[in-house]
């Protein structure tokens, strides 16, 4: 055992004054009582700023693993199936936002050809949208998280959507019959958050719906919303779509006030009130 003295923290000079600002970085990642250097700020500041920069680009930019995605879904016992939006490229993906709301023409045969006889009560789509790090990261897990509370109720095979947007969703929803479409995407990469999971549900989707009749999760990471309270939440906004037969503005998320139950066709015990803004369409 070393007989030397613990290191004493260096003491800090009497002419600096503490922030009181700064004890509560401890509580967000926002960029809040960044200090400065005279009439800077300081280096360490602006070195933390371009590398989230830069990782918020590289989210953007960096193409979906699929085969990893799909042999993790293998292994957990799903099926899956492989589609790609109209948008050819990344490149062609970003500047043509209306083309990753479309399935190409060979997606859209593979579907209509294995659109089952019993059609699904839900689908659920694992997209790239504008994080596939966010997807890659974190679409199985909360898929797990999902599984492990439904009951009673058909899940379609696992779509894995490229070059997607929200609304791809809805197309692949209808040529699978499904009653309702669940999109696990990558949002847009903030400064601190470049691997974000958004949900979006839809109940009887086709083509031509709006974002006012979907319902939005986001955040989903263990740094935001954990994988078991955005389940939580979901399985509550599934079982009521189901119960009001719509999504959307019209469906309110009381899951904080009501106790989850498992899904089933019924209406549940505690209805959801109609009417009422959702606060993420």
């Amino acid at each position: 055992m070393s007989d030397e003295s613990p290191i004493a923290p260096p003491s800090v000079p009497p002419y600096v004054q503490a922030d009181a600002w700064t004890r509560l970085r401890a509580f967000t990642r926002a960029r809040i009582a960044l200090g400065r250097a005279g009439h800077a700020q300081t280096t360490d500041t602006i070195l933390a700023f371009g590398l989230a920069h830069a990782q918020a680009r590289d989210a953007v930019h960096l193409p979906l693993d699929v085969e990893a995605l799909e042999a993790g879904l293998r292994a957990a016992g799903h099926d899956s199936v492989r589609v790609h939006s109209a948008a050819t490229d990344r490149a062609h993906y970003l500047r043509r936002p209306d083309l990753g709301r479309v399935l190409d023409d060979t997606s859209a045969a593979r579907l209509d050809a294995m659109r089952p006889a019993q059609p699904p009560d839900v689908v659920v789509v694992m997209a790239d949208g504008l994080s596939a790090l966010a997807a890659q990261r974190h679409a199985l897990p909360l898929l797990e998280a999902l599984r492990a509370r439904l009951r009673d109720i058909a899940l379609g095979p696992v779509v894995i959507a490229g070059q997607s947007r929200v609304a791809l969703g809805d197309d692949i929803g209808a040529r699978l019959g499904a009653r309702q479409v669940v999109m696990l995407i990558g949002e847009r990469p903030g400064l601190s958050s470049p691997d974000s999971l958004g949900i979006y549900l839809t109940y009887d989707p086709r083509p031509g719906r709006t974002d006012a009749e979907r319902n939005c999760i986001s955040n989903v990471r263990p740094e935001g919303l954990s994988y078991a309270q955005a389940a939580d939440k979901l399985v509550f906004l599934l079982r009521g779509a189901m119960a009001l037969g719509r999504s959307g503005v019209d469906l309110k998320d009381d899951s904080s006030d009501l106790s989850l139950s498992p899904i089933s066709s019924a209406p549940p015990t505690s209805a959801i009130s109609p009417a009422t803004p959702s606060s993420g369409t």
